[in-house]
């Protein structure tokens, strides 16, 4: 069949029509192209035109499945034979890309073939008229895509929690689920049923206090509803609790933490509660605490003269235990610091000095760098492959000028993946310097968080964006340029608007068309009206319409698109649809708000939007789940680590399995490099049989030699209960280790502890009984010695006062006889008085020396039942001129019907000597109160005298009970009175304690036997 040709007058109208048509020969020469079909195909005219149709648009070689030039040439020969348009199924045509030859640009495209018949009836021509719906078939391919990466998003979160579920089913530790108000238990391990003593599958799905009822009634209910209502973790350390098992009730301590759980809403929805049993610990502790206690006793005992070496000790054990808490609490604060600093996901380093040396990077900054070493290291030694950006530069100057510095996107290009290819990534960072306590800048901290997939998503957006409102305004002018001239053309641009119509109402994206500064719904297509059910849009001001979208900010975005031209892009941005038949929920969109320009002005807005909810909540379920096992783990009472591979590369540990090996790095780290020691021991031996086997290995108090933190050759036994299980793939094939530690060196030294004192113990009843028998004697030779004394004391004393009488008479006798002006002599005087003074110094210590030789009879004197009170009475009276003339206020709290079992008159000695000390050695800066109390206890009678006077210091209150004692110098007084006041105490069986401080006041607590 010859070629025919068009008439050349209008080859012009059919290249100037609207909508992307092709004119071929009989042949499928091309004669004619659209400048639509020109733009559609990125090719121009005078190259295309003389070609083959197929020369012009071959296969991409890359898409062999597309078959386009097959399906295209089958369509054309139907056409020739029938003579009739065969309109094809979508076709996946992709154009030669004029800027790369070889290359191709994605097409996809809905052809319709129509033939032209001359006067015979014969073809004369073919039109090819084609709809570009490549936008459509991304926006279906993006759609797909999404689902896919939804459903392998919804299987790997299953398999997490199926992983989760595993290991929380074979960890050594006891845990639980604990769901709503009623706390019913949704899940625990065989572990947990093990302390509870009961068959799972009596206790799930019931709630707690409903299945075990023995735990009410201890605290929990409190508890539990506390971490509900606040949301803070609850922690027990050593907590007493008794469980009713299958035989018998069961007492145990645990070690128990109380996490709260949340949904994707951030409600709190219940407890996840772990547990770690230390009975044996405890016990065993408990033990060595009884043993020295009466290893105390017994020392006592036997070291009664070391009794100031005592109390100095027992000062410095006390100020080492508060040494010891305040470096616990500093401790602990610490901890909790770097915890959260761990925790937060963003990167974070902080770089020391002026050469930005790695001081601290937390787990975040690591996985950028997988495979490089950071801490100790200068910034410039650890990522080479950023020279020339301008970030070394960038922390010189904040380090030199102490000015932070802060971008809101920031580009990088360096080798994360560790490929040696470099690749860009997008940050918001901040660069903080820090400060010592002169103000010189000594750090600076890099805090970032990665905005890659933000700016990208926003940049692909922009340019399609942008692509679009390219074409849409160079179809605008073609339209309007024709109009004028062709009605035909008119009618055809009512065709081409009718496509896009109909990809618009296609397409599985939400679409819309907001006119005017009110943002009046010009156009909406079904899926954008299926997002707002049963409310009228079209015709509506947004506000008017969607007045839930206008409280949530999306009006405000409007309006910041329209005044600015500034296209809006949003990624994943939340929406609560509070639809009119549905309790409000959220929703979550990938949308972008692009200015709608006519003749160059702003009259609207179009809007694309993906619905993405499915997406985001599988991810936000994914990583609640991670989050969940991380966070049990961080919070674990025991160590916990994860080993990848048979190199056995740590993954992961929580702070109590850094807590028993400090000042290690572990993570990206091989076993046997961070513990060379462990090589060629048993601990060796577990894992390699674990990873080779899959057999969980358990060892309790395994002793392993540790390298000690001071960096000493030699190593240091310590003692661990570890349990190795293996860690499996989907496959089920092992890839690690998960290690369970909880280090019991104490509890082990306890029990060692425990033998030995109880050898020393048997060593020492042995000694106490050769002790007791010489303390027989000695005590029998002791009594023959103070019957002696006291004959000598009351001897010395009887024979002494004949004497001081006479001398006393003499005294007397000399003051008669001597002259006046003798006696005033000043030499005479100071003679006289002298021998005054120690006449009745002397009186005095001979009355004391008779009392004293009493007091070793006093214990066998009658006792008989006397009111307390009544006693405190009589002594008052007796003192009430020294009350008076002290201007004493004395406060008596006694029940006058207290009674003790004492001597009369050696209880109004105790009575008036504490009193008349009270009173005696009171301040001078303050008036003096004196406060008597007494009250029944189980097995006596307590007395206590209290007064606010000059107070006495630890070495005084060591030598208040000494014989002839004086503390205080400025009062009159022998030292004798208290003394006597003990022995009486002591010799009925009744204990004296003093409590004092210097300034402040002293108390004497008297214990009379019941």
């Amino acid at each position: 069949m010859p070629s025919a040709s068009p008439p050349l007058d209008l080859l012009p109208v059919f290249n100037a029509q609207p909508g992307a048509t092709l004119l071929l020969s009989p042949e499928w020469v091309i004669v004619g192209a659209s400048d639509d079909y020109l733009a559609a195909t990125l090719t121009e005219r005078a190259t295309l035109v003389g070609q083959h149709i197929f020369a012009a648009f071959p296969d991409n070689p890359d898409t062999p499945e597309a078959n386009a030039v097959a399906n295209v040439r089958a369509s054309l020969a139907q056409v020739m034979a029938t003579k009739q348009f065969h309109e094809m199924a979508p076709q996946h045509y992709d154009v030669p890309d004029p800027a790369q030859p070889g290359r191709f640009v994605e097409r996809h495209w809905q052809p319709r073939h129509t033939p032209v018949l001359d006067a015979q009836g014969q073809v004369q021509f073919i039109i090819q008229s084609v709809q570009d719906i490549t936008a459509r078939r991304l926006a279906e391919r993006q759609l797909r895509e999404s689902q896919a990466r939804e459903q392998a998003a919804r299987a790997e979160a299953e398999r997490e929690r199926a992983e989760l579920r595993r290991v929380f089913a074979e960890a050594p530790i006891a845990m639980g689920v604990l769901r709503g108000p009623d706390f019913v238990v949704e899940w625990a391990n065989p572990r947990m049923g093990q302390i509870w003593g009961r068959p799972l599958d009596q206790i799930v799905g019931r709630p707690h206090f409903a299945a075990l009822p023995d735990l009410a009634g201890q605290g929990f209910e409190a508890v539990f509803a506390g971490v509900l209502q606040t949301g803070e973790p609850c922690y027990f350390r050593e907590l007493l609790v008794t469980i009713a098992q299958a035989q018998q009730s069961y007492q145990g301590y645990f070690n128990i933490t109380y996490q709260p759980t949340y949904d994707e809403a951030g409600h709190i929805t219940g407890l996840i509660c772990s547990a770690v049993e230390v009975t044996d610990q405890v016990r065993a502790r408990q033990q060595v605490q009884t043993l020295n206690e009466e290893l105390a006793a017994i020392n006592e005992e036997l070291r009664a003269s070391n009794e100031e070496y005592l109390a100095t000790n027992a000062a410095l054990s006390q100020t080492q235990q508060q040494l010891e808490a305040a470096r616990a609490e500093t401790e602990g604060e610490r901890q909790r610091l770097y915890q959260v600093l761990m925790r937060m996901p963003a990167n974070i380093a902080l770089l020391r000095g002026p050469e930005h040396i790695y001081d601290l990077v937390n787990a975040e900054y690591e996985r950028l760098f997988p495979a490089r070493t950071t801490l100790g290291r200068t910034i410039r030694e650890v990522i080479p492959d950023i020279e020339g950006q301008g970030f070394y530069e960038l922390f010189d100057r904040v380090y030199e000028t102490g000015e932070p510095f802060y971008d809101a996107e920031t580009e990088v290009w360096a080798d994360f993946a560790g490929t040696g290819e470099p690749q860009r990534r997008y940050y918001r960072t901040t660069f903080e310097p820090i400060r010592d306590a002169q103000g010189q800048v000594t750090e600076v901290l890099n805090f970032a968080v990665d905005i890659t997939a933000q700016v990208e998503a926003r940049q692909q957006v922009e340019q399609l964006n942008q692509e679009l409102e390219a074409r849409v305004q160079a179809r605008t002018q073609e339209a309007l340029a024709l109009q004028a001239d062709l009605l035909e053309a008119a009618q055809r641009q009512v065709q081409v608007r009718e496509s896009f119509y109909q990809v618009f109402e296609q397409t599985p994206a939400a679409v819309s068309l907001l006119r005017g500064p009110t943002y009046r719904f010009e156009y909406v297509n079904p899926v954008y009206q299926q997002v707002f059910a049963g409310r009228q849009l079209v015709g509506h001001d947004f506000a008017d319409a969607l007045p839930d979208a206008t409280a949530q900010g999306y009006l405000a975005m409007l309006e910041g698109v329209y005044h600015t031209g500034e296209t809006f892009f949003g990624a994943e941005v939340p929406f609560v649809s509070e639809q009119p038949d549905t309790s409000p929920h959220t929703v979550y969109f990938n949308f972008t708000y692009q200015a709608y320009r006519e003749n160059g002005e702003i009259v609207g807005i179009s809007t694309f939007a993906l619905d993405v909810t499915e997406q985001v909540l599988a991810r936000q379920e994914r990583e609640a789940q991670r989050q969940q096992l991380y966070t049990v783990f961080e919070q674990a009472p025991i160590g916990i680590a994860i080993q990848a591979g048979p190199d056995l590369v740590y993954e992961f540990h929580n702070p109590g399995y850094l807590w028993m090996v400090p000042d290690r790095q572990l993570v990206g780290k091989r076993f046997f490099d961070v513990f060379p020691e462990m090589a060629g021991t048993n601990v060796e031996t577990l894992l390699r049989h674990v990873y080779e086997t899959g057999e969980t290995q358990q060892e309790h108090e395994l002793l392993i030699p540790v390298a000690r933190a001071d960096g000493s050759a030699e190593l240091e036994d310590r003692y661990f209960t570890v349990v190795y299980q293996a860690r499996r793939d989907e496959q089920g094939h092992i890839n690690g280790i998960l290690a369970f530690v909880m280090e019991v060196t104490e509890q082990v030294h306890a029990r060692q502890q425990v033998q030995d004192l109880n050898e020393e113990l048997a060593a020492i009843n042995e000694e106490l009984t050769a002790a007791n028998e010489e303390l027989h004697q000695s005590n029998t030779q002791l009594t023959r010695t103070n019957v002696d004394l006291d004959t000598f004391v009351y001897t010395a004393s009887h024979d002494l006062k004949a004497p001081i009488t006479n001398i006393e008479s003499i005294v007397l006798a000399l003051r008669d006889t001597l002259p006046t002006a003798v006696q005033q002599d000043d030499v005479v005087a100071h003679l006289l008085e002298l021998l005054d003074t120690t006449v009745t110094r002397f009186r005095l210590t001979i009355g004391q020396l008779t009392d004293i030789s009493k007091l070793q009879l006093a214990h066998a004197g009658p006792t008989e039942p006397v009111r307390l009170a009544q006693a405190i009475e009589n002594v008052r009276l007796d003192l009430l001129p020294t009350i008076a003339a002290a201007d004493t206020q004395l406060t008596v709290e006694v029940d006058p019907e207290l009674v003790v079992l004492f001597s009369p008159a050696n209880l109004r000695s105790i009575v008036y000597n504490l009193l008349g000390n009270a009173i005696k050695y009171r301040a001078a800066d303050r008036p003096n109160v004196v406060q008597v109390r007494a009250t029944p206890e189980p097995n006596a009678v307590v007395l206590t005298v209290q007064d606010n006077g000059l107070g006495m210091s630890a070495v005084q209150q060591r030598q208040l009970f000494g014989l002839f004692q004086r503390l205080h110098t400025h009062v009159e007084g022998t030292g004798v009175g208290l003394y006597i006041t003990k022995r009486l105490v002591e010799n009925a069986g009744g204990i004296i304690t003093v409590q004092s401080q210097p300034g402040a006041g002293t108390t004497f607590t008297i214990m009379f036997p019941a």
